[in-house]
């Protein structure tokens, strides 16, 4: 194992210097900092992770409480789990992954410990009842969501209420005037999970100032929880010829049933989706969608967490512009 002293005959300069470099306590000029860098990275130099959270006072650790649930489509979530490891690790870094089922307990056992230097939620709530907690505690913490209350909080998310006034007005530009939008299961409303509430809000108040007609029906997803939610769309508003779904297990069913019913896409009816690329792009009908940028979303949170430990920013909300790519699944509304 590679040692801080040979780092320091490598690099030409004291066994101090590079535990400065190392922990940033002294300012150390630029050229001599990046040749210690340099004979690390040639060495393969890992520090110890106990001495350098004793001489620095930090763990090096993000804990990241990542949500569980059969009700959310777990892949995405996976994907920015995978996403803030990675980018941790660019800034030397471990992740320490905490379940949502701990909710408020998990995160006071973070803020009131020594555990880890910053905290990154995720599946954040309109009235989440973790805030408090963080609001209360002196460690660094990002969202990856919106609450309804910003206020002194970190935030990242994909902006979700314009993407639902995003996908109203592709369909109000192909001429059609009532639209079904295709939620996620009951329970991720009942919760008042941030992304699903604030798209229908964007959904609502893009029908409004366009005078179409909207009807909002959550499904648990899969075929048969698909047909029911489908036959009652049609049962109540039989002209619906738009669909907005945002529910990655109802893309297929909701495909199959409008196919096994004689209504073609996009002739008949059009389909706009909010889901990862790969989900919309492997449709049996590639679809029009807006992407779920969970990579950006994971990176920018590390981002912010670093800069948060910095001091460089304190609560700055960031949403990103969703962009929609229109594919096979949307076309001109059928003439009366």
């Amino acid at each position: 194992m590679v040692t801080l002293a040979e780092v320091a005959q490598h690099a030409g300069v004291s066994a101090s210097t590079v535990s400065y470099v190392l922990s940033g306590k002294r300012s150390i000029s630029a050229s001599t900092k990046e040749r210690v860098e340099l004979s690390i990275q040639t060495l393969g130099y890992h520090p110890n992770a106990g001495a350098r959270a004793l001489a620095s006072s930090r763990s090096n650790i993000i804990a990241l409480m990542v949500p569980l649930r059969t009700d959310m489509y777990v892949p995405v979530m996976m994907e920015i789990a995978i996403a803030v490891a990675t980018a941790a690790r660019t800034h030397g870094y471990d992740v320490l992954l905490l379940t949502g089922e701990e909710g408020p307990a998990g995160v006071r056992r973070i803020a009131g410990s020594s555990l880890a230097d910053a905290v990154i939620l995720m599946d954040v709530e309109l009235h989440d009842e973790r805030l408090p907690i963080l609001r209360e505690s002196d460690r660094a913490a990002v969202l990856i969501g919106l609450p309804a209350d910003t206020t002194g909080l970190t935030c990242v998310d994909l902006d979700f209420e314009a993407t639902g006034a995003l996908c109203v007005q592709h369909l109000t530009d192909l001429g059609h005037r009532e639209i079904a939008l295709i939620g996620e299961a009951p329970a991720v409303y009942e919760r008042h999970t941030g992304f699903a509430e604030r798209t229908v809000d964007g959904v609502r108040a893009r029908a409004a100032e366009t005078g179409v007609t909207v009807l909002h029906r959550p499904c648990e997803g899969g075929y048969a929880a698909m047909a029911r939610t489908l036959a009652r769309i049609f049962d109540e508003r039989p002209g619906t010829t738009g669909f907005i779904v945002q529910n990655e297990a109802a893309v297929e069913p909701l495909l199959n049933l409008l196919q096994q019913q004689g209504r073609a896409v996009p002739e008949d009816v059009s389909v706009v989706a909010v889901c990862p690329e790969q989900v919309a792009v492997q449709a049996s009908v590639r679809l029009t969608s807006v992407a779920i940028p969970a990579q950006e979303m994971g990176r920018r949170a590390v981002e912010q967490v670093m800069a948060t430990l910095t001091g460089r920013i304190t609560g700055e909300v960031e949403l990103l512009a969703p962009e929609l790519t229109v594919r096979e699944s949307t076309g001109p509304a059928p003439s009366a």
